[in-house]
């Protein structure tokens, strides 16, 4: 081969190398990106907390992206088939995980994962948190935090919970409850929230720790009683009802929500996600519909977010394990 035709393929090869190297620089890849519609996975079913959220904003963030944000239901196994599909999906920007705490919990709740809750992900778009309110039937006597562990303690093994089922975050929130007041409360699973609610309503169970979203809609309730709130400050969504850690030391329960994609995605997809998410976080009619569902929308970078991910893996291992729940 002469040497002309050699020098000119290289040209042409080093030519196709830095056609490569401008396709996938970050730099590129932010003003490409998007190019087609982006998948938001709920790992859960139409209707739930996740799909509320998820389906709050995904009108105005298709919009302010320029292609078509689609919100996908892969219900199964507490959340863990939607969360196996995002994990493994590529690292493209094209694909992200509507998450909440459930996405730690399941990390110790379970024997066995497709994929790792914290190695698998990076934070994409932190949204906010939402706590849970303990509430009790309103002819149970007691009308304190501290007077109904006064009764549990007198009453050993006499009064129940529900909860929506076991491993479920208002289960692991009573139980942990439970183990740290001393206190032995009977658990009742139900197929729901909704359903443990009305066992509470109907005298069956004598209390339920259930979300915002699912507790809000019983604030002027005659039949029921808010006794406490589960994060460590008083919530703005029940002035006057007080942190349940007032009473029992150290006690905080509380869901973030938040965007998560596969480990690998390119810094500047997550830059932008996470920059057209905090805009229209700040926007009116999105921050009236976060308040409808009881979340409290808050500001971290993708690296805090990141970090408070480690932090509360490491939390909800000791939640469950307090608890002594266990999924298959």
């Amino acid at each position: 081969m002469s040497t002309a035709i050699t020098w000119k393929i290289r040209l042409v090869a080093t030519f196709l190398l830095g056609i490569c190297a401008v396709s996938f620089h970050p730099a590129a890849m932010a003003d490409t990106w998007p190019s087609r519609p982006i998948k938001i996975v709920v790992p859960f079913s139409p209707g739930s907390v996740q799909d509320a959220l998820a389906r709050s904003f995904s009108n105005e963030l298709g919009a302010a992206l320029g292609e078509p944000v689609v919100v996908e239901n892969k219900a199964g196994a507490g959340g863990t088939v939607g969360t196996g599909i995002v994990g493994k999906s590529a690292p493209d920007g094209y694909t992200f995980l509507l998450a909440a705490a459930s996405h730690n919990i399941n990390g110790s709740l379970f024997n066995k994962l497709s994929f790792d809750p914290i190695k698998d992900f990076t934070g994409a778009a932190y949204i906010g948190t939402s706590s849970y309110i303990m509430m009790t039937n309103a002819e149970f006597p007691a009308k304190s935090v501290a007077e109904f562990i006064a009764l549990a303690k007198a009453n050993p093994g006499q009064y129940n919970y529900a909860s929506a089922g076991n491993g479920s975050a208002s289960h692991l929130a009573m139980a942990y409850f439970d183990s740290m007041a001393g206190i032995n409360l009977v658990h009742i699973p139900t197929k729901g929230t909704g359903d443990a609610i009305t066992e509470l309503l109907a005298g069956r169970a004598q209390a339920v720790i259930a979300a915002n979203v699912a507790a809000l809609p019983f604030a002027n309730d005659s039949r029921v009683r808010f006794l406490g709130v589960s994060s460590e400050k008083p919530s703005p969504f029940v002035p006057g009802v007080p942190p349940i850690g007032n009473t029992v030391k150290g006690y905080v329960f509380d869901s973030w929500f938040g965007l998560l994609s596969p480990a690998g995605t390119p810094k500047a997809v997550i830059t932008k996600m996470q920059s057209e998410m905090t805009k229209l976080l700040k926007q009116p009619e999105i921050i009236e519909r976060m308040r409808r569902q009881g979340i409290e929308i808050g500001n971290l970078s993708p690296m805090e977010f990141n970090q408070l991910l480690v932090r509360d893996y490491v939390r909800m291992a000791n939640v469950v394990k307090a608890s002594g729940a266990r999924a298959e």
